[in-house]
């Protein structure tokens, strides 16, 4: 996502947008005589994230053995997203059967739907659908039900954050799928939920059979067959307004600069205005608790900015070889607990991060040996929980930066962060040149110096003809 304004004349205008396909989103429109002030947000479709190129969720699907009719396979989520995770209600996954598969049990996870299995006689499967939907199983699940990684309620940590609790999996039992390795046909149209819309998985490719090591670890077994399917993410196929913004000040200068108006969309429209509580309306209690927790349509406080989420960063202190920042994070959605969020931030002084306070913090490398992009998390137990929109919905914590003297400036809005993600999702930052500015106070003593020097001469030209 990309925040930019523009400066053209009023009459027809034409965007074209030439590195791939894009949704041009106004937020800001300002008249100034014959011009017209236009500040709009863009969002790439395309999938690629700059700072975690390398992220997807890996769906592995390795068949173990052979059955009278088809196959026994067991189905490992992983997520290799270095800071997008999978939150509550949990993921869900669905696809295709090439033929007339169905399954005829699962253990560690749960088909949605039965479908019709009128036509079986006995024993009924699990799941006859053609097109099955597969979730997670709840923590708590009989150990009879369960696998190594299940019964998670769907949940899937970041690879960076938590790698233990980034996998899931469930065991299935196939029938009618065939018995070899070429009449097995593997399953199409593969399809993640998380547990909205947002990722696109491409289609299976039949892979290296899986090697699996035994429990003494002296002997190696191999799945029979074992094909991949990579699923990413997009923002804008998640969601096609932000849900956060990005706010701004500093102790050098008394302007602080507000998230942009309608970074997550305006109070006049429809959609908004439905889901937009004042804080100090009576009866506020009632429409909370009447709205339903974890919904995943917000319903936020009514800001001039309408996201849910607020990222503030304020310059707090400056010593002779150090500068502290502070970071506080404002949950506006009363609909909502975030559980293990995280935040993604860059800024150039990464590399001279000395402490932190209050929260975990793991460096990004995306470009190599450049240590400019930083992962912010909650501590376990204490503030991985942001509680909903209230009195105590917001964490916070202080950054403390040791100055690089070859680099380090408080002008030109350097000591401002260039990005920031809240779980996963690109925030809205102000324009640039509303950063706050840095007093020009060298410049104004010049100016003063120059003054006194022509009023000096100004003065010694009159005494000389005085």
């Amino acid at each position: 996502m990309f925040h930019y304004c523009l400066m053209c004349s009023i009459g027809r205008l034409k965007l074209q947008w030439l590195l791939g396909p894009a949704d041009f989103s106004c937020i800001e429109i300002n008249f100034h005589s014959n011009y017209l002030n236009l500040c709009c947000s863009v969002y790439i479709s395309e999938a690629y994230d700059p700072l975690d190129p390398n992220g997807n969720i890996t769906i592995k699907w390795d068949i173990k053995s052979w059955d009278p009719d088809g196959y026994l396979a067991v189905v490992t989520i992983n997520n290799f997203q270095q800071y997008r995770h999978i939150s509550a209600p949990g993921w869900s996954l669905g696809w295709t059967w090439a033929k007339k598969e169905v399954i005829w049990s699962m253990v560690g996870g749960q088909a949605t739907e039965q479908g019709d299995c009128s036509k079986f006689k006995g024993n009924t499967p699990h799941c006859c659908k053609k097109d099955p939907t597969i979730v997670d199983l709840l923590p708590g699940t009989p150990y009879n039900q369960q696998i190594a990684n299940c019964c998670k309620g769907g949940v899937l940590n970041a690879w960076a954050q938590d790698p233990i609790n980034a996998v899931a999996a469930f065991q299935l039992s196939v029938g009618r799928a065939g018995t070899t390795n070429k009449t097995v046909k593997l399953p199409k149209n593969f399809t993640l939920k998380a547990p909205g819309p947002g990722y696109t998985c491409g289609p299976a490719k039949i892979v290296k059979p899986t090697q699996f090591m035994t429990g003494d670890k002296r002997r190696v077994t191999q799945a029979l067959m074992t094909w991949n399917v990579t699923c990413t993410y997009s923002q804008f196929l998640a969601q096609k307004t932000p849900t956060c913004c990005v706010s701004l000040s500093s102790f050098y200068n008394d302007t602080i600069v507000p998230c942009p108006t309608c970074s997550c969309g305006c109070q006049g429209t429809m959609s908004q205005s439905e889901n937009c509580v004042d804080p100090d309306a009576p009866h506020l209690a009632s429409i909370v608790s009447n709205s339903g927790k974890n919904n995943l349509t917000p319903l936020v406080q009514c800001t001039r900015h309408m996201c849910p989420i607020k990222v503030h960063w304020h310059i707090k202190l400056n010593y002779k070889e150090y500068w502290r920042v502070k970071v506080t994070v404002t949950n506006f959605n009363y609909r909502m607990n975030y559980s293990d969020w995280n935040l993604v931030i860059q800024h150039p002084n990464f590399d001279n991060l000395t402490q932190l306070f209050s929260f975990n913090y793991k460096s990004i490398t995306p470009y190599g040996t450049i240590n400019d992009t930083a992962m912010l998390w909650g501590i376990k137990f204490y503030n991985d929980f942001l509680m909903q929109a209230g009195p105590i919905g917001n964490v916070q914590s202080e950054l403390l930066f040791r100055k690089d003297k070859s680099t380090f400036t408080f002008e030109k809005g350097w000591a401002f962060p260039t990005r920031i993600y809240f779980n996963g999702d690109n925030c809205v930052m102000p324009p640039p040149d509303a950063y706050p500015w840095l007093p020009n106070t060298g410049s104004r003593r010049e100016a003063s110096l120059l003054a006194t020097t022509m009023v000096s001469l100004v003065a010694l030209v009159f005494y000389a003809f005085a």
